[in-house]
């Protein structure tokens, strides 16, 4: 396995609370609060009632990965979220790993 072809983004923690600095992705009903905040990138995400991602997505933790092409890190894999783009610049994916949810960012904007 070449772990070199993974860098590290971020951790995604589910949570119930409303926390300072939320901002709110309304395509998926859902917050999120925490990753400029700290050197470690951990990131909060609360979901509405309204929110469609899957149970897994929203109960655990998942570890994000920057990759060069989304589209080949999630072969073999069991796919929880198509590849979509929540934003410009950037195409993200989630995967099933050891019963975990992964995420594959790609980012297309390299300013």
């Amino acid at each position: 396995m070449d772990n070199k072809k993974y860098r590290y983004n971020h951790i995604g923690i589910p949570t119930t609370k409303k926390l300072k600095h939320e901002k709110y992705w309304a395509d998926f009903d859902m917050y999120t609060s925490g990753y400029e905040e700290n050197k470690f990138n951990i990131e909060w995400m609360r979901y509405g009632t309204k929110c469609k991602l899957p149970k897994i997505v929203k109960e655990l933790p998942h570890v994000a990965f920057e990759v060069d092409d989304v589209y080949k890190a999630i072969k073999g894999h069991e796919i929880l979220i198509e590849p979509n783009s929540p934003c410009e610049g950037i195409t993200v994916a989630f995967v099933l790993v050891n019963d975990a949810p992964v995420e594959f960012i790609q980012f297309t904007n390299h300013e």
